[in-house]
């Protein structure tokens, strides 16, 4: 036998009628949790593209740009006797370091620390053998070799030359060196 009598649960004036049992509720009782639910879940989904693109954006960040490539010093002094070039470029002054050739002035000395045949590395250093004298210096924009030797040619006794190439022309120089 069912368990309400003439098939159906009793309905009362004003309230709609109970469910049959096993039924989950009302129609009105089913649909109403969804819509808060589906707003928080497309809510969450949009903070984490968000936060995912922040992210993505802030790591690129850090990385950094692409240096230019060091200056090549003359073809003719052995590697031993090649002045060096630093390893980046700089994006901006640095402070004054004893020992940077950027800071080197006329009649002072810089010895080459490179590694033997690798790039060369130039420090300002006291004047003594193996050591190269400044004897002229080019401030401003340079090209490059030729530019380098074009300038130096000019210099009377000088046996190299060495020139920095930064992406900021005017951080750019040439020597004119002579080696002790």
């Amino acid at each position: 036998m069912p368990p309400y009598p003439g098939g159906g649960p009793p309905s009362y004036p004003g309230r709609p009628a109970p469910p049959y049992p096993g039924e989950a509720g009302s129609p009105t009782d089913r649909g109403r949790g969804r819509g808060p639910l589906t707003a928080v879940l497309a809510t969450l989904v949009v903070l984490a593209l968000v936060g995912g693109a922040a992210v993505w954006y802030l790591l690129r960040q850090d990385d950094p740009p692409p240096a230019a490539g060091p200056a090549a010093p003359s073809a003719a002094p052995t590697v031993e006797d090649t002045p060096a070039a630093p390893t980046t470029a700089p994006t901006a002054p640095a402070p004054e370091s004893s020992a940077d050739p950027r800071f080197v002035k006329v009649g002072q000395c810089v010895r080459n620390e490179g590694p033997a045949g690798g790039k060369p590395k130039l420090l300002i250093s006291p004047c003594g053998p193996k050591t190269y004298e400044v004897l002229r210096r080019f401030d401003g924009q340079t090209s490059g070799e030729k530019d380098a030797e074009a300038k130096c040619a000019k210099v009377t006794g000088y046996t190299n030359w060495y020139f920095f190439d930064s992406q900021l022309d005017t951080l750019d120089f040439v020597l004119c060196l002579k080696l002790r």
